[in-house]
């Protein structure tokens, strides 16, 4: 996990050949649920706009994507994880 402040903004984690991200994307949600390789967070996350986009061995992963995401899940969680100064 990936935190700003005391808070989460991005999960990361894979096993064996398998890798995933997982974040939370208000503004790219919908667009984000429509893409093959993403799924349910899990843990009722979803309700909250959170995804996880879940990657195979072969498979092709749409880096630039990924980190817009991270840089829209950052700026997010960062909004009320840290002081207004510190943003």
């Amino acid at each position: 996990m990936i935190k700003v402040g005391k808070k989460i903004f991005a999960f990361l984690g894979g096993e064996g050949p398998e890798v995933s991200v997982g974040v939370k994307l208000p503004r790219s949600v919908l667009f984000a649920r429509a893409q093959p390789f993403v799924t349910k967070m899990g843990y009722g996350m979803d309700k909250s706009g959170w995804v996880a986009a879940r990657f195979g061995k072969g498979d092709k992963v749409p880096l630039a994507l990924l980190r817009s995401w991270i840089d829209e899940s950052y700026e997010t969680v960062a909004a009320t994880a840290l002081p207004k100064r510190k943003r």
